[in-house]
């Protein structure tokens, strides 16, 4: 039994935790184990069939084989291979998950049963900072029951640690590994062990976990549309930036501005905004631990405290150089080439290559630095007496972000000319004689400011759950098997702290640096040695070189003896949130002539208290201009009754059909309700917090036929309809008169109008389907020359009414929403040898919807991993892995792809690792 343990990933090496299925009897549960303690990938496919069989509703789960022994960055990495799942990337590493594609907003995270806090600024979990070598088992459950906390209109990933008496016999493992990248060419550890033993009625657990990575990123990004009303609504002084820009467009494209007030003309016709060059590089200590201390002293009575501590430090050097071509001193010189028919049915032109008449050149060295620590806590009881089943819970999730940024800007206003180019854009010298060659002209960039921000947020929940469950066996209704009901509390609040602090001289209140000291007064660098790897995009030719401040050089300079950054009253804003939740449900058995029915039914009551505090800024009080910010506050709250059904029926043997109803909620994001102002400047715009948001609503509803093979073999297809309302979108809900803004180069821009916006419940309903293909069998099934291979494969498809909130009515789904995905791994394994390869595509989906106008669009993307491993000999285990393995790039394009806004390596990654048993 002990050399089949190193098959398994280095926590799995926990031989498989129990998950919690409804149904699922306590011999099938044992089964289960066995399987997996005689370990594979493909027995790990078994077991993970069997819980989605047992299991009332449509689910699809994953074992700890499944997901700490693929290749994978995070917990968000390992399960992106699961059915309807897909994940976001940043920079290379998947950092939110994606179920059936719906934004993940819509999702509900919980581990252990309690929902999980991350210091994000809203509810969706950020993954990134789990270590996936502590998590024993994740099951995705699409399909609520009325027992559920939250069903998640996307779906719940429901995420589990190991405990002590999950397995048969003491436990010890050890692994280690080493990963290469290949833009930064630096190699990073990973360390993680896991021990377990139970005494007589005790049990005890621990599992830990560390690791380092060093990414680097190189972006020809940040390229977008800016509508030409940037100039030609210049007035005053500057109302030759606006007769020139309309002169200029006639001239070169024949296109004519009748009215430059008229945005629905002004609007539709297009420029590049900026075209940006940035190397970043990520550099990331993540730590994780569980632990579990068990006392079962019969089958009946189990009491388990859980514990989950973690830290993720999070360290980005980005550096960037910039053009900004919609200066705000700038106009149009002359057009080059512009393309009027493939936005035409929009009525969008875009200037595809223009010279324009000052330029503002930026090199910005930032500098992000995050430090996340979460720690989770739970007492869970399940005890069965007099025939009934007990279980409760009380628990603590709770996260502190910590995040330091810093942007150290250098500018130089000079005419340019930036145009669109197969991979991105480009900035280059123009025929103005005034023009310069941005890369290498560090003479003429003064400095500007070096602005540094600190925010600090915390998120904190508690809960307490008591559920009371009897099997029931009643003569004069023997179909009604089980009733159960429960009542669960939740108090939630999130707090957020933020200020900053702009240095533009070597002391407090100094300013004389500003438009005096420029770039080459500073220690400067190439780029090629201010990130590891050498040449920036040395993946293409001719790609830009240049010299700029790095980020450690800029903290020591800048920040001067006695620099602090205070907390300011206005950037405050808290949400306390109280969820009381009355649940009750049952279980029936009956047959349908010669075949079985399992139903489960139920509904629950949520009775939601919101409060909300924060800051809004006010017109002084004595009579003198300006805003100063006042402490305000608003209550509220909403109830809710949402009932579920499930039901299965065994049609054969083999084949199931299963169907599901619910209807279920996603609370808006408490950033969302929070009191608080931001302002855009470049956008001339507010935007608020609003206390009223309501809850989106999902009435929802699947139907599926599960065909389940030999040797945990599986066929699927369910088609599943969602009708949303109350969908979060940002509105347009007042406006601020005569807002003084500033030029970069401390100059009095004008006094304009500001619009405030804030994040409201659109009307109406929108209505979402799909449908989800699952094919998993080992492939000996179709020949015994194929012993050994197998097949794991999933696809989605999705069809929707909804649209994203364009103020130029172009047609777009949300934001986060991908018609299609599929995931396909092909396996091999026998006694001493295993490989996987697996690809995972996602189609092209919406960012953002730039000035709530343009929608940007990330690019289809397919990723292909590899996983190789070798048993030395009975106690150790060797494997060779690779991450995106093809080395492809991610693209973004604003509408149309002919429009590119991103073009960005992340690079391939490989790992040697060991693993060994005591």
């Amino acid at each position: 039994m002990k050399s089949s343990l190193f098959v398994l990933s280095p926590l799995a090496l926990a031989l498989g935790s129990v998950l919690s299925v409804p149904v699922m009897a306590q011999d099938e549960a044992a089964a289960i184990e066995e399987i997996v303690v005689t370990g594979s990938y493909a027995k790990s496919l078994e077991r993970a069939v069997d819980i989605k069989r047992n299991n009332i509703g449509f689910s699809d789960s994953i074992v700890a084989t499944d997901i700490a022994d693929f290749p994978e960055q995070n917990l968000a990495e390992a399960l992106q291979r699961m059915p309807g799942v897909t994940i976001e990337r940043n920079k290379g590493l998947g950092s939110k998950v994606n179920v059936r594609s719906l934004p993940s907003e819509f999702t509900h995270v919980s581990i252990n049963g309690l929902a999980t806090a991350s210091g994000s600024g809203g509810r969706d979990v950020e993954f990134d900072i789990f270590a996936s070598e502590i998590i024993q088992g994740v099951t995705v459950q699409k399909s609520p029951t009325a027992a559920d906390e939250e069903g998640g209109i996307a779906g719940s990933v429901l995420i589990s640690t190991a405990r002590p008496f999950d397995y048969n016999e003491r436990q010890l493992v050890v692994s280690a590994d080493a990963a290469y990248n290949s833009i930064s060419e630096k190699t990073d550890p990973k360390f993680s062990f896991l021990a377990s033993d139970t005494f007589g009625d005790w049990g005890a657990l621990v599992s830990f976990s560390k690791a380092s990575r060093t990414n680097r990123t190189d972006s020809n990004s940040g390229i977008n549309f800016r509508p030409l009303s940037r100039w030609t609504e210049k007035k005053g002084s500057s109302q030759w930036q606006s007769d020139q820009t309309i002169e200029v467009l006639a001239r070169d494209t024949g296109v004519v501005i009748s009215d430059p007030f008229d945005t629905e003309q002004t609007n539709r016709v297009v420029f590049l905004d900026k075209v940006g060059d940035r190397a970043y590089l990520n550099d990331q200590d993540k730590w994780g631990a569980t632990a579990s201390l068990q006392f079962k002293p019969s089958e009946t009575l189990s009491l388990t405290f859980d514990a989950m501590l973690g830290g993720y430090d999070n360290t980005e050097d980005e550096y960037d150089a910039a053009a900004y071509s919609a200066s705000s001193i700038s106009a149009l010189e002359q057009v080059h080439s512009y393309d009027n028919t493939t936005l035409a049915d929009y009525g969008v032109v875009v200037l595809t290559d223009v010279s324009y008449a000052a330029t503002q050149h930026e090199f910005l060295s930032k500098e992000n630095v995050h430090e996340t620590d979460y720690s989770q806590y739970s007492l869970s009881l399940d005890w069965d007496v007099a025939n009934w089943q007990i279980t409760g819970l009380l628990g603590y999730s709770g996260a502190e972000k910590l995040s330091d940024t810093s942007n150290l800007k250098h500018v130089a206003f000079a005419p340019s000319r930036s145009r669109y180019t197969d991979t991105g854009g480009e900035t280059i010298v123009s025929a103005n004689p005034q023009s310069i060659d941005m890369y290498n002209s560090p003479d003429k960039y003064l400095f500007d400011s070096y602005e540094v921000n600190l925010e600090e947020i915390q998120d904190d929940k508690y809960a307490a759950q008591l559920d009371f469950a009897r099997p029931l066996s009643l003569d004069f209704l023997p179909s009604l098997a089980k009733v159960q009901f429960g009542v669960r509390y939740t108090d939630k609040s999130k707090q957020r702290n933020r200020g900053s602090n702009t240095v533009r001289g070597p002391a407090e209140g100094d300013s004389s640096w500003r438009n005096t000291r420029t770039l080459q007064d500073s220690d400067i660098q190439l780029i090629s040695d201010l990130v590891p790897g050498g040449r920036y995009m040395k993946q293409l030719d001719g790609s830009p070189q240049w010299s700029q401040v790095g980020n450690d050089y800029a903290r020591d300079t800048f920040r001067y003896s006695g620099f602090n950054v205070d907390f300011a009253d206005s950037e405050f804003y808290q949400v306390d949130e109280e969820v009381l939740s009355l649940y009750a449900m049952t279980d029936f058995l009956f047959d349908i002539g010669h075949m079985p029915v399992t139903l489960n039914a139920g509904v629950r009551y949520v009775d939601t208290s919101v409060l909300s505090f924060g800051y809004h800024q006010v017109q002084n009080s004595d009579g003198s201009t300006g805003y100063t910010p006042e402490p305000v506050s608003k209550d509220g709250g909403y109830q809710e009754v949402l009932p579920s059904a499930n039901l299965m029926m065994e049609l054969s043997d083999d084949l199931m059909l299963r169907a599901a109803y619910s209807e279920t909620l996603m609370r808006p994001a408490l950033g969302d309700i929070a009191y608080k102002r931001t302002v855009s400047v470049n956008e001339f715009k507010y935007r608020d917090g609003n206390p009223d948001l309501k809850p989106t609503y999902a009435d929802q509803w699947e139907i599926g036929l599960e065909y389940y093979l030999e040797n945990g073999g599986l066929l699927a297809v369910s088609y599943f309809e969602k009708t949303i309302e109350g969908v979060v979108r940002e509105s347009l809900t007042g406006v601020v008169k005569d807002v003084t803004k500033y030029n970069a180069n401390g100059t009095v821009d004008g006094i304009y109008d500001f619009d405030v916006y804030q994040k409201v419940n659109a009307e109406g309903a929108y209505d979402v389907s799909g449908v989800e293909l699952i094919a998993q069998f080992p492939l000996s099934m179709l020949h015994p020359m194929l012993e050994g291979f197998g097949i794991n494969a999933n696809y989605t498809m999705l069809d929707n009414s909804l649209t994203g909130a364009s103020d130029l009515s172009i047609p777009t789904p949300p934001e986060g929403l991908a018609d299609k995905t599929w995931n396909a791994t092909l396996y091999y394994e026998n006694a001493a040898f295993d490989a996987r390869l697996s690809y995972n595509y996602k189609d092209k989906y919406v960012e953002v919807i730039e000035r709530d106008m343009y929608p940007v669009y990330r690019d289809a993307y397919g990723q292909l991993d590899l996983s190789l491993g070798y048993q030395l000999t009975d106690d150790i285990k060797v494997s060779l892995e690779g991450i995106n393995i093809t080395d492809e790039e991610t693209r973004a394009y604003t509408i149309a792809p002919v429009f590119p806004s991103m073009y960005e390596f992340s690079g391939r990654r490989f790992s040697l690792g060991v693993r060994a048993s005591f």
